[in-house]
């Protein structure tokens, strides 16, 4: 896997960028059965979901069976690498190239510490009560509305949030209230339109709990090498063709005329910051069996109880 940083003009860090070979379907992966999907892991279902008719939502089931890929993360850790995002984001590439039960598959991805997530809240709440609110906290079932909640403003948990009081949380609550919390890796997937929690269950419900902003990861599929190149291409051309307009412009009526690199500058680098890190559909595998074949998974995970 090759990672190479992501900066904005003015060189801020956005993010890691991660191109993966080799790995067709990965071990954390979402197969689709019509508007039925799965999220497996290594084998066993994590995740039943039904798009309803109306489009405007997801059922879903969670099982027990979710296992967080990355290794427990020691308190010296979080310390060592505090308030580091960049440093951060190559610790977690490492797990997620290196374990069978990730989602990384072949192509381009983002893990990047900007997220709409962070941009969302509302001055009068407080950090506890914007996180609360983007949290689908519910076990075993629960409604993912996708007309209320839209543009992926919600957060699923993978497993049962663990209690304010459970002894991880309360270790980790220390950690938000110095600033060594390790973030938070979500994993957006365009199916569900949420974000699931990959790691840092514990984490989140100490910075709630703390009412601290819980410092993010985020991974999500984005444009593929060639559309990259193309799309690059494409960008140049119109950035030099906006160029010659300007300079016939400023020919015929002078100086009022703007400087055609000032103008057409920001808007090319924008869109070759966009080409880079834009959100992609998350990729399904069609699941062998169909829709009979999900039922029947969800039979057996959920003893004949859901849907």
């Amino acid at each position: 896997m090759r990672r190479s940083n992501v900066t904005r003009d003015d060189g801020t860090w956005v993010g890691l960028s991660l191109s993966a070979q080799g790995t067709h379907q990965p071990g954390l992966c979402v197969f689709s059965a019509g508007k039925h999907l799965l999220v497996s892991q290594s084998g066993s279902p994590v995740l039943l979901a039904v798009v309803d008719e109306q489009l405007q939502g997801v059922d879903f089931w969670r099982t027990d069976d979710y296992r967080s890929f990355v290794p427990p993360l020691r308190a010296d850790a979080g310390r060592a690498l505090a308030g580091s995002a960049q440093r951060w984001a190559h610790r977690f590439a490492q797990d997620l190239a290196g374990s069978p039960g990730s989602p990384l598959h072949e192509g381009r991805w983002l893990l990047s510490c900007e997220s709409r997530l962070l941009r969302g809240r509302h001055p009068d709440d407080s950090h506890a009560e914007h996180w609360s609110s983007l949290l689908v906290d519910c076990h075993p079932d629960g409604y993912l509305d996708w007309h209320i909640h839209s543009y992926a403003w919600q957060v699923l948990p993978l497993r049962p949030m663990p209690d304010a009081e459970d002894s991880r949380v309360k270790a980790y609550r220390k950690q938000a209230r110095e600033g060594t919390l390790a973030p938070v890796l979500l994993w957006w997937v365009s199916g569900l339109d949420c974000h699931l929690i990959l790691d840092g269950h514990a984490r989140l419900a100490a910075a709630i709990a703390e009412s601290v902003e819980p410092p993010l990861l985020q991974l999500h599929r984005t444009a593929p090498n060639d559309d990259v190149a193309a799309g690059t291409d494409e960008a140049v051309s119109s950035y030099e063709r906006e160029l010659e307009r300007f300079a016939e412009l400023r020919a015929v009526h002078g100086p009022s005329v703007p400087d055609g690199a000032a103008t057409a500058g920001p808007q090319l680098a924008r869109r070759l910051h966009d080409l880079r890190t834009a959100l992609r559909p998350t990729w399904a595998w069609p699941l062998p069996g169909g829709e009979e074949r999900w039922r029947g998974i969800a039979r057996e995970a959920t003893a004949g109880r859901w849907p």
